[in-house]
């Protein structure tokens, strides 16, 4: 098993998106933003972070994809391949973000929403791994700071595996992990047993 340590706890991630909740509704107390997400890392983040605020929120989704083999090698540059389902124009947006890293796709994206004439943009990301920071990026809503390790978990994912783990996993060996998947696995498994062990309920597998 590639050598892998907890970066942020469940506990620590539901502390802090619930911060974050509260710190939304208090600046937009009285209007109703549109939470726009990408598909598929930050679904997780999203699905906590909407119900941690005390407003009448909205959310929608696109799914982006970049031209290259990847976001960097694209030089941020992407291709839309679902849209937003509605307008827009005039709307308080608050685009949701598992992770940015070097800026070039949210720069990319912020550029293209903000095309459409929205009242009001800003960004909340759960992981911030500024390190890696090419294009500068203005988040008002930061859950963690990420140090520059390749991570799992609550969303973030590896051939789309891990995803489902509750907390957030950073993995030293990457290339092991690319090898075979499945290392990983028994934190799922430990989870489980933990599960069962403070509840009596097992995680359906």
């Amino acid at each position: 098993m590639p050598a892998a340590a907890i970066l942020f706890s469940e506990e620590q991630i539901q502390s802090r998106v619930a911060d974050l909740g509260r710190a939304i509704a208090r600046d937009y107390a009285g209007r109703s933003p549109v939470l726009v997400t990408m598909l598929k890392g930050a679904v997780v983040f999203l699905a906590d972070l909407f119900r941690a605020i005390d407003l009448p929120v909205r959310v929608d989704f696109m799914s982006i994809s970049s031209y290259g083999s990847d976001s960097e090698a694209s030089g941020g540059v992407v291709r839309i391949l679902k849209d937003l389902d509605q307008d827009i124009g005039g709307e308080d947006v608050i685009v949701v973000e598992d992770i940015i890293d070097t800026g070039l796709t949210i720069s990319y994206l912020l550029a293209t929403l903000r095309a459409r004439q929205p009242a009001s943009l800003e960004v909340c990301a759960l992981l911030d791994k500024t390190v890696r920071r090419i294009l500068p990026v203005e988040i008002k809503y930061r859950g963690f700071e990420c140090p520059d390790r390749f991570v799992v978990g609550y969303g973030l994912d590896h051939e789309e595996r891990y995803r489902n783990l509750p907390l957030i996993v950073a993995v030293d060996d990457q290339t092991a992990l690319t090898d075979d998947p499945d290392l990983l696995a028994p934190l799922l498994a430990a989870r489980n047993a933990e599960k069962v062990e403070k509840t009596g309920e097992r995680t359906p597998s």
